[in-house]
């Protein structure tokens, strides 16, 4: 249905501000340009540098959760507003950092937490804006993130040479919180109930989707939501294994030099991050989101599987941007299957809870690779692994059903509908 004369906001318009605070977030994927000038201004070493890398993406997952509940209760553009003033100022803490515990604390734990509260706004925002174009624009929503790396990590790099480390710090941070706090202020729900005019839903998007909107615990409840949290976990394991590693994986199986497997993997598989998660979501409108993952999984257990016996560099480049796309479409297409099987009402705080499985992923999966190729001497092993751990994730998206009809027909109480009481638009 729709509202009476109530102007509302041009919805499209919000998809941009989502875009350009999303490039300033994703930027967090880039961090590699600061390792080499860090190492050699402090005299730190690879992996102390790399621990705050780690500990952003840590402390991302349990900012969404923080996000998530707080937009709910406080609404989108204050929240969004709040993110943006720390995720800038972390950046210009970094500068002042001389030390690893205060670049653990400034970039790592400051850094991380405001781009996880900012990271869940527009995609909760969006799925409400949008019931009828759900897949597409949840991909649309977070490709900036994808792409926040391609296209500042050139510019950070031109900085430091320029004006140096610190003064790169300050600069982008300056220039990061008026991207995001700027792109906040467009944020703001629709009223309870709107629908684009004259679109109603499909015989088959009904079927997909929730009854009713559940409350947060409510959700938590349920065993669909930690079906969804696996293929979540271990669709960003497969794909963080291959960022971490396409370096020197590259090097290993087809003798890329450092320098060409640095330009030309590293880049192309940002690329393919970003345009996954539109193409998944987008087909994911399709033939549904169960299907996108069943496609998903099956593909990233034969490009692991023929990873190690590759031999020329198209086929590995290929190969790991395929892995790439699939990484980025879990990202694209995990939000409306959320808010397929949960409704919109309660998304952020339900979703900021389920993007705890990036952070936990992003944790041993680099590690664990790493290890085996240690103990093995080759990758070849731990991408079997891998390709046999994604073959047997199938089952779970085969499986999977929104709650069935009977756990819906209680509406829940105000305890279940946590962070949902009181709502402003």
């Amino acid at each position: 249905m729709t509202t009476g004369k109530q102007e509302l906001p041009n919805r499209w318009a919000i998809v941009a501000a989502a875009i350009l605070m999303q490039i300033a977030l994703g930027a967090v994927y880039g961090w590699s340009v600061f390792v080499n000038p860090l190492m050699e201004q402090y005299g730190w070493s690879r992996s102390e540098v790399t621990l705050a890398f780690t500990l952003a993406i840590l402390f991302l997952g349990f900012g969404t959760i923080l996000g998530g509940l707080l937009q709910d209760r406080k609404g989108p553009r204050l929240v969004a507003t709040i993110a943006g003033i720390f995720y800038g100022l972390s950046y210009i803490l970094t500068a002042l950092a001389t030390s690893l515990p205060v670049l653990y604390l400034t970039y790592g734990v400051i850094g991380g937490v405001a781009m996880g509260m900012g990271y869940i706004v527009p995609v909760a925002v969006l799925v409400k804006w949008f019931p009828d174009k759900r897949g597409l624009i949840t991909g649309l929503a977070v490709c900036g993130y994808g792409a926040g790396a391609l296209l500042m990590s050139p510019i950070a790099a031109w900085m430091i040479e320029t004006y140096g480390l610190s003064a790169t710090f300050a600069l982008l941070g300056v220039a990061y919180l008026i991207m995001v706090t700027g792109a906040a202020q467009f944020y703001r729900n629709p009223p309870e109930g709107w629908s684009p005019p004259g679109w109603t839903p499909t015989e088959k998007q009904m079927e997909s989707r929730a009854a009713r909107d559940f409350g947060v615990r409510e959700a938590l409840r349920t065993r669909q939501f930690w079906m969804l949290f696996f293929m979540l976990f271990l669709n960003v394991s497969a794909g963080i294994m291959i960022i971490s590693q396409a370096s020197p994986m590259g090097q290993e199986i087809i003798n890329l030099d450092a320098v060409e497997s640095a330009a030309l993997v590293v880049g192309i598989i940002s690329l393919f991050n970003a345009f996954g998660r539109i193409f998944w979501a987008a087909v994911s409108d399709w033939i549904g989101r169960r299907g996108v993952f069943i496609i998903m999984f099956l593909l990233q257990a034969l490009l692991f599987l023929f990873l190690p016996n590759l031999n020329t560099v198209g086929l590995f480049v290929a190969t790991t941007a395929l892995i790439a796309l699939c990484y980025g479409g879990g990202f694209g297409t995990m939000p409306s299957f959320c808010a397929d099987y949960f409704g919109t009402k309660n998304v952020g705080g339900i979703y900021g809870w389920m993007l705890l499985a990036w952070g936990l992923a992003a944790v041993p999966s680099p590690l664990m690779i790493a290890r085996i190729r240690e103990l093995t001497g080759t990758y070849t092993i731990a991408l079997y692994v891998i390709a046999a751990v994604m073959a047997a994730a199938v089952i779970l998206p085969r499986i999977v059903r929104p709650p069935r009809k009977a756990e819906e027909s209680s509406p829940p109480t105000s305890r279940d509908s946590g962070s949902s009481i009181g709502a402003p638009r």
